[in-house]
């Protein structure tokens, strides 16, 4: 079995240097998508420039890059080592930290085998989530993350604060609202659930991977508002196009891939369409190596009611009209808690799960 990484020696904190497994050899059908560099944003007409190039790519798909995010690869790979080492954890330690998410709740760890994806096949993941550091989200930590809580926790708020900040004020110059408009809906020290994950595939057997179809999970779309992943080189992740197609996305070095989620489809009415996406087995070369994730999930505040806003943009482009008025009346809190327990639950296997109702009536759909 192939290592995922290469451990040395870090000072930085204690625990080995993560070193990224080498990308495949196989040339997959990729995806094509924009790839934005922020260090434009502060330049003069740098943010419209960045807003018409966002806008141009959501037209197509949901999903795109961002380069030039202000860190450091030494910074984004001693978070890749943290999660390394929580996973290396004994079992019973890991789960004296158990998410409490047959109530909705995500953070904290998630074990492995918790859902049946098809009969007698159990999910190959693994999940520690981070919420934000403020005082009403504080819970227990495994002691690793408590001695690297510093780097944890300015990792984290540099990507709400500098990187997340950048992409909702792009979005609001797109609906031609207030530059701050969505930085309002998504402020830092307001209760959300927006959280910082490590996450970790372990890899299937030949046999495994036959009977899923080299499906490990559905297509499916995310909770919140936006969903940030860190470049890692095993590919897995699949993006679905407007023609129905799968395509690979590709992890280019030093990019994060950006990927719009439930809530901005909800509040732009379908304008901002959240992006439909799956995990599959890797390819040959990278069969037998685990995958190590690092995510951050952007969710907005937990009371704000998911109902269109009122754009100039959306009016022209005709997506003033609510279609569907089954998001009207619940708050974004409502719709994570209540898709984190629907995916929780033991009753379905998931695979034969097309679309099943999460809240008040308003549904979520899956794809093969």
């Amino acid at each position: 079995m192939a290592a995922a990484a290469v451990s040395t020696p870090s000072n930085a904190t204690g625990i080995p240097t993560y070193h990224q497994v080498p990308e495949t050899k196989y040339e997959l059908d990729w995806a094509e998508l924009a790839t934005l560099d922020l260090s434009q944003f502060d330049q003069p007409g740098g943010k419209e420039k960045l807003a018409s190039q966002l806008f141009d790519a959501i037209q197509k798909i949901g999903f795109f890059y961002i380069v030039n995010f202000g860190l450091h690869q030494e910074q984004v790979d001693q978070q890749f080592a943290i999660g390394k080492e929580v996973f290396q954890l004994p079992t019973e330690e890991k789960l004296k930290y158990r998410a409490d998410l047959e109530n909705g709740g995500y953070n904290g760890y998630k074990p492995l085998g918790l859902r049946e994806v098809r009969p007698g096949i159990f999910d190959n993941t693994e999940i520690y989530n981070i919420p934000k550091f403020i005082p009403e989200l504080e819970r227990t930590h495994p002691e690793i993350i408590n001695q690297n809580r510093p780097s944890i926790e300015s990792f984290a708020r540099h990507i709400h604060d500098q990187v997340v900040g950048k992409l909702l004020v792009l979005f609001a110059i797109i609906l031609e609202l207030p530059e701050d408009f969505f930085l309002q809906r998504h402020r830092y020290d307001v209760r959300s659930d927006c959280h910082l994950r490590y996450m970790k595939y372990h890899h299937r057997t030949a046999e495994q991977n036959q009977a899923l179809e080299n499906v490990w999970v559905k297509g499916h779309t995310d909770f919140g508002s936006l969903t940030l992943l860190f470049r890692q080189p095993v590919a897995a992740l699949q993006v679905r196009t407007p023609e129905g197609e799968w395509k690979w996305v590709k992890p280019y070095p030093g990019s994060i891939t950006v990927n719009l989620a439930d809530s901005l489809e909800f509040l732009t009415n379908g304008f901002l369409k959240s992006s439909i996406h799956r995990v599959v087995a890797p390819p040959p070369d990278q069969a037998e190596v685990d995958r190590l994730g690092l995510l951050y999930f952007v969710r907005p505040e937990d009371s704000l009611e998911l109902r269109p806003i009122v754009s100039s943009v959306l009016e022209r482009l005709g997506y003033n009209n609510v279609t569907d008025s089954s998001a009207v009346g619940i708050t974004a809190g409502e719709w994570v808690k209540a898709r984190v327990a629907k995916g929780a639950g033991k009753s379905k296997v998931r695979s034969d799960v097309k679309e099943e109702e999460i809240v008040k009536g308003k549904s979520a759909k899956y794809y093969d």
